[in-house]
């Protein structure tokens, strides 16, 4: 097996890309809301329900934690029953947790019950948005394809934010979630109605011999998303730590989720115009966020923003590559070999508020963000390894 581009072996004609590509942004942002209008409308909730930043960070630690457990058996589903099911599953999943936190969350242990499980809707939108688009776009479009699936994550972001001055500071937070679980089910509307026979049948196959290399550049990912996650969880509390003023260390986030959102197109775009090569690519997009996050331990105004815009720009840009490597690589399962690699991204982002968090609160953000550096060296180091495992004959 090569790190080359593959004819996906899909048992179906990559019909109608454009709206393969809608859904599987449409199912994306359902299934991600959760926690991040959680992390939007954090001060509300802490203040209602009574937690502080270390219980939100908690939240989202074990929301990715269950997806991180989840990914393998929503992958097994996906290829099973395929994904418009896997799909539907989720959103509904998604939606219900949503309304059940607006209805039910009277207490910090409800809202992290709830977020859990939420998790598990999360994994099993990512997995069958994976399918979709391996089965139904084009070889040449799943690079682009793949990287807006990607930056729907970031703009999900934004969509929490704006909940708060919109519903959340009028009308109160708990109807800012039903607004996003009704959204959420409206995105129904957005898959297939029914998928073919073949399709079905061959979503049965099994990631197959590559799994060794697929668990290298899964623990990779699991590095690099502790150390980009930081950047998300962090950067407004460091930059304010610094002396920059909140608002200005706010748009720092902006900045960096901007970017990010261009990056992970760009990238996808690029990957579109090339032959193979792509975790090398990934490789060194991590040596060069791992710059970023480097200059982030320094001081001035300057190195800040240069650290957000390499951290983000490609230290956290490449997840989507990552999943059109896989797809191309693993066309005959898709769902089963994007399980594995998406099991070490949740894993990261559970384990990286957690542990890097505790760096911060015991020596500084300096330090924390030099341990992030050198997380994503690693990480950079085990996809190179993973590459040339996938070379190997």
């Amino acid at each position: 097996m090569t790190e080359t581009a593959t004819t996906p072996l899909t048992g179906t004609a990559p019909a109608r890309p454009v709206r393969a590509s809608a859904s599987a942004i449409a199912v994306t942002i359902a299934c991600v809301l959760p926690v991040f209008l959680v992390g939007g409308l954090a001060v509300q909730l802490g203040e209602d329900l009574n937690f502080s930043p270390a219980g939100l960070g908690l939240v989202v630690s074990v929301y990715f934690g269950v997806g991180a457990l989840a990914s393998v058996p929503s992958g097994a589903l996906a290829e099973r029953y395929g994904p418009a099911v896997v799909a539907r599953s989720g959103i509904l999943l998604s939606a219900a947790c949503l309304l059940a936190v607006a209805a039910l969350a009277h207490s910090y242990a409800v809202l992290l019950g709830l977020l859990a499980v939420s998790g598990v809707a999360n994994a099993l939108g990512q997995l069958a948005s994976n399918v979709a688009l391996a089965r139904h776009v084009p070889p040449h479009r799943q690079g682009l394809s793949f990287g807006v699936k990607q930056a729907a994550i970031p703009v999900s972001t934004l969509l929490a934010g704006a909940a708060v001055p919109t519903i959340a500071l009028t009308a109160g937070w708990r109807w800012a979630f039903v607004a996003a679980g009704v959204a959420a089910l409206a995105a129904l509307a957005a898959v297939p109605a029914r998928e073919g026979r073949a399709a079905r049948r061959t979503g049965r196959a099994r990631a197959g011999r590559g799994t060794g290399a697929l668990v290298v550049i899964g623990v990779a990912a699991t590095l690099a998303a502790a150390a980009a996650n930081a950047l998300g969880t962090f950067v407004v509390d460091s930059a304010a730590a610094r002396g920059l003023a909140p608002g200005l260390a706010g748009l720092t986030l902006t900045l960096g989720s901007a970017v990010c959102v261009v990056a992970r197109i760009g990238s996808g775009w690029l990957a579109d115009r090339r032959s193979g090569g792509h975790v090398v690519v990934i490789a060194a997009m991590l040596l060069v966020g791992a710059g970023g996050l480097g200059l982030l331990a320094t001081g001035g105004a300057v190195p800040l923003v240069a650290g957000v815009v390499l951290g983000f720009g490609l230290g956290w840009a490449w997840p989507g590559l990552m999943n059109f490597a896989v797809v191309r690589l693993h066309p005959q399962a898709p769902a089963a070999a994007t399980s594995i690699t998406q099991t070490g991204v949740y894993a990261g982002g559970c384990l990286g508020p957690l542990g890097l968090g505790a760096v911060a609160a015991r020596v500084g953000y300096s330090a924390m963000w030099g341990t992030a550096a050198l997380s994503m060296l690693a990480a950079a180091a085990l996809m190179l390894t993973g590459s040339r495992l996938l070379t190997r004959p």
